[in-house]
């Protein structure tokens, strides 16, 4: 990678609010905030990254290859891509679970009243098994109708072939902002799965996996500690000790192959793990995510986002 002088990030093809092309053509996204952020450390630019669209037959195997460096798509951590794949995850990024989508029309409040319905889900994922699994456990009928793709399961569901689409509650929303309608659909309460969502590496190249993994910790730690994107270099030297330690004090980065300023590039490049997440999917964004599970373990409302100590 730094022979190419270009990070190599898989993304997916079309996901609104985690990777998607705007109208210039520039990637956007949650996901490719991320992947800026991390060719920000290694390489110095946050724009020295290619970003490699992938649908979900063929990501896996992309990064086995070495197509791309990291996988940064919406792809949960899962025990046979552990194991079987061999494959890691860095770390998570995103606390995520499958969920439904319904027309608000129906006065739906829980899936198990699915009873029958027919559920638009895409093939090649793990939202298949898990749909398979929470209908079949409780007794309720249902017709799967398959897709190769998000956006075919998308469109089938706006077409009203389904009674409800069914993906991970953050896909959900995406395909809600960019619906006709989308005050017309509602995501409905139920979680019927754990989906962690995070960069994925392959598993022969522990370093890599380590420097992929404090870059968003990075990220996280910068949001607990009030560093943004706009005071990262004002910050170095204030009164917090661990602050120092991420901003450059110390040997920290030459644990990593870097230089002292990695993780401050990092931050710079995108803003701390808040600023991305409520530009990008947040309350400034269409999709209007709320924290949850994704706020940090010591907010008002606590989450599960929690980065190791710096020390």
């Amino acid at each position: 990678m730094r022979a190419r002088g270009e990070l190599r990030c898989g993304v997916n093809p079309g996901l609104p609010g985690f990777a998607f092309q705007d109208n210039g053509g520039r990637w956007r996204g949650f996901n490719v905030d991320f992947c800026r952020a991390l060719a920000a450390a290694v390489l110095g630019d946050p724009g020295k990254v290619g970003f490699v669209p992938l649908g979900n037959e063929e990501r896996i195997a992309a990064l086995r290859s070495g197509k791309v460096d990291v996988l940064w798509r919406n792809t949960s951590w899962t025990y046979s891509r552990d194991a079987g794949d061999q494959l890691d995850m860095a770390a998570i990024s995103y606390f995520d679970g499958q969920g439904f989508l319904v027309r608000r029309g129906l006065n739906l409040t829980s899936a198990v009243e699915l009873n029958t319905a027919k559920i638009c889900v895409q093939n090649n994922a793990t939202s298949a098994q898990n749909l398979e699994d929470f209908f079949r456990s409780r007794g309720i009928a249902y017709t799967a109708m398959t897709f190769d793709s998000e956006d075919e399961a998308r469109a089938a569901y706006q077409a009203e072939r389904c009674d409800a689409l069914t993906a991970d509650i953050s896909a959900l929303a995406a395909a809600r902002s960019v619906m006709d309608d989308p005050a017309a659909h509602v995501i409905l309460p139920d979680a019927i799965s754990k989906e962690p969502l995070g960069p994925l590496v392959r598993q022969d190249d522990p370093a890599w996996t380590d420097i992929v993994r404090w870059t968003l910790y990075a990220l996280i730690l910068a949001e607990e500690r009030g560093i943004t994107r706009s005071n990262a270099k004002d910050m170095k030297t204030g009164a917090d000790p661990e602050v120092r330690r991420l901003l450059g004090e110390g040997d920290y980065g030459a644990m990593l192959g870097l230089d002292a300023d990695w993780a401050t590039r990092a931050i710079a490049a995108g803003g701390n793990y808040g600023e991305i997440f409520d530009r990008e999917i947040g309350g400034k964004s269409a999709l209007k995510l709320d924290r949850g599970l994704n706020a940090l373990w010591n907010a008002p409302r606590p989450g599960l986002l929690y980065a190791p100590p710096m020390r």
